[in-house]
């Protein structure tokens, strides 16, 4: 069983500041988005304004997440193996008790996961041994490069030797993957290369590609773009085609995010060709309705119910990249003589009912606003730990999730 420990911290704040690249870099106040949790009348709630910049607390005290995780053992009776996936706002590396928390878990024979973490808490690589000691069986480090100057003027890391180090002591002794955000023309090309070379010869179990965005439609939607002034981001078609030529080289998995993993065929692996015959478990579709969906996605969506022959439902996408990033100024840009009387939004999309109805009505046809499941597939940073048949069955139980609210949103068909 695994049990999130949170551990809160505060980006920029508690992680020895901000990485040059990092999206929250330049964030002046939070915006309240609204979104599918927001009260029916009120628009802003702690996922769509706090939750969003991963700004809900500073770190919290060893004694307020053992605490936490003791509650939720008690409630779920757990059983067999426990793995505490240790994450928060702020570099977990910077978080000052990780020793002695990683200890309290080993004594109640509990395991730990460290999540996402720079290592810029790092000052003396042999942390890595202690907390190996104290149960600490997996991790994902973002080494951004093995290049330790590099990574000193990039990731603002004091200690890059130090980190890198821990990285490599990590790769030796427990599973761990690591993770970059590939900046073009900084740590791309030959530089990229050596830090895989670097992380397949330590014994890495793999790692996650993540593309560079710059832009409101690539997914900044907190006023901070640019990020970098005079940088581009990849385009996405070849960075895709980046990580599977990575992934062809090297011995050990590479993936991207948003697009895609090479052995699973993800995101949207049941679009593709030779997984057609999955296409007969989705449930008939007896709405009619329009999809609203990411840039990104909508040709893997248009191309499955396409395959289902369906007819009744249209893919309409918008200038976001991210599905889940969608906000109410992508829906103002859409041309409403596309739109069906029925629609459906992304389940996490930041967008209140009653904006998405005032916007989408704006024309005077009263549309019906559902939303649809909260995922309809996964990319490189989860299917990294999955396998094929994994992630075709997570899409077909998304699918299914999504057919079931167009027939019951959307207009029956006679």
């Amino acid at each position: 069983m695994h049990i999130v420990a949170d551990v809160g911290g505060i980006p920029g704040k508690d992680c020895n500041g901000f990485c040059k690249y990092c999206y929250f870099r330049k964030v002046k106040e939070i915006k309240v988005f609204g979104c599918a949790h927001c009260l029916p009348n009120k628009i802003g709630c702690e996922r769509c304004s706090k939750g969003v910049a991963d700004a809900q607390s500073e770190f919290k005290s060893p004694f307020e997440v053992l605490n936490t995780v003791q509650n939720t053992l008690m409630m779920n009776m757990a059983r067999g193996e426990i793995i505490a996936d240790i994450s928060g706002g702020g570099d977990i590396s910077c978080y000052p008790h990780l020793e002695s928390l990683t200890a309290q878990f080993h004594q109640m024979s509990i395991k730990s996961h460290l999540g996402y973490s720079c290592g810029k808490g790092i000052t003396d690589s042999s942390i890595a041994s202690r907390l190996i000691d104290n149960g600490v069986e997996e991790a994902t480090f973002t080494v951004f490069s093995t290049d330790a100057k590099l990574r000193q003027q990039w990731v603002r890391d004091k200690y890059p030797e130090e980190a890198l180090a821990a990285c490599r002591t990590f790769c030796e002794n427990i599973e761990l993957t690591g993770a970059s955000v590939i900046i073009p023309g900084v740590n791309d090309g030959d530089v990229l290369r050596k830090t895989c070379d670097d992380l397949e010869s330590w014994g890495a179990k793999g790692f996650i590609l993540m593309r560079f965005a710059n832009t409101f439609n690539e997914g900044l939607i907190l006023g901070n773009e640019p990020i970098l002034k005079g940088h581009e981001s990849q385009p996405v078609e070849e960075f895709a085609q980046m990580v599977k030529d990575l992934n062809k080289e090297y011995g050990f998995r590479i993936t991207g995010t948003p697009l895609c993993d090479p052995k699973t065929g993800g995101p949207f692996a049941i679009a593709k060709d030779e997984n057609e015959i999955f296409l007969q478990f989705i449930k008939p579709v007896t709405g009619e309705a329009t999809l609203i969906t990411s840039k990104i996605a909508a040709p893997f969506i248009q191309k499955i119910f396409d395959k289902l022959e369906v007819e009744s439902v249209n893919v309409v996408a918008v200038e976001k990249e991210i599905a889940c990033l969608i906000t109410k100024e992508d829906l103002e840009a859409l041309d409403l003589s596309e739109i069906k009387d029925a629609v459906i939004l992304p389940g996490r999309s930041f967008v209140h009912q009653l904006d998405a109805e005032r916007i989408l009505s704006r024309d005077g046809v009263d549309r019906i606003i559902g939303r649809g499941p909260d995922t309809l597939t996964v990319d490189g940073e989860l299917s990294i730990d999955m396998t094929d048949e994994n992630v075709i069955e997570r899409e077909l139980e998304d699918f299914n999730d999504l057919v079931d609210a167009i027939n019951f949103f959307g207009m029956r068909l006679i």
